[in-house]
């Protein structure tokens, strides 16, 4: 069983409200039980709850782990699908090693955030769960909602960038891999993948996207459903730059 216990937390040893309340009122533990401790940024830690008090519960650490930092930065940049999506989306990202999640509304993003902090915050929450799930150690950050335009702007230097296309123009996504291994290319420290909404980004995305040094690839002559997109282009990021 694995709870967080934030950074700023492992000197007092203690978790807060809402993990409590799950180890306690959801999950049933007793003073003694052996439970699994992490910060989010690498650290991992056996426990053993001491006692529980009203909003929080004494642990005693044990046996601290520091897992290194992934080799690779990968960022998911994720137009914002209908319905439940794209908290799948996040669970998926989180399991296959995603770095950083950017929420896009795009042109043809269909549902529009009224409350980004809230919509921001709620995903984090979801980005926790599935690092509690998976023993991921690193915990992604989900920003606040934004535009292709404005998640261009977060570019970096040596930062492989790629768009998913419908377009005639785009090439096959293992082109990019075996392109840059054959012309020894610096090594790549981080890479973005831009995927659109249902609808495709509009030409005039696109055109932005190409200015900005997006590549754009193909995913194959079947047209994926956007979250389909999204984890089919992250394993293959996983497979490149994380084995």
């Amino acid at each position: 069983m694995r709870f967080y216990l934030p950074p700023h937390a492992w000197d007092a040893a203690q978790l807060n409200e809402a993990e409590t309340h799950h180890a306690q009122r959801v999950l049933r533990l007793q003073p003694g039980a052996a439970i699994t401790v992490f910060d989010g940024d690498g650290r991992e830690a056996s426990a053993t709850i001491e006692a529980f008090h009203k909003k929080n519960a004494s642990l005693r650490l044990g046996a601290l782990q520091q897992t290194p930092r992934p080799p690779f930065e990968i960022t998911l940049a994720q137009a914002i699908p209908k319905g439940r999506n794209m908290d799948l989306i996040i669970q998926k990202a989180v399991e296959l090693g995603v770095t950083r999640i950017i929420p896009l509304v795009t042109d043809r993003t269909i549902v529009r955030c009224q409350d980004d902090e809230t919509k921001q915050e709620r995903w984090q929450a979801i980005a926790l769960e599935a690092c509690k799930q998976c023993g991921q150690n690193w915990m992604p950050l989900v920003e606040a909602p934004c535009s292709l335009q404005e998640s261009l702007k977060k570019k970096q230097p040596n930062d492989l960038h790629l768009i998913a296309s419908l377009e005639k123009e785009a090439v096959p996504i293992k082109n990019v891999f075996s392109s840059s291994k054959k012309n020894s290319s610096p090594p790549i420290s981080s890479a973005t993948i831009f995927i659109g909404p249902e609808g495709d980004f509009t030409p005039e995305e696109y055109l932005l996207a190409r200015a900005a040094g997006c590549q754009a690839i193909s995913l194959g002559p079947i047209v994926l459903r956007t979250e389909t997109a999204a984890l089919y282009c992250l394993s293959v990021l996983a497979y490149e730059l994380l084995r």
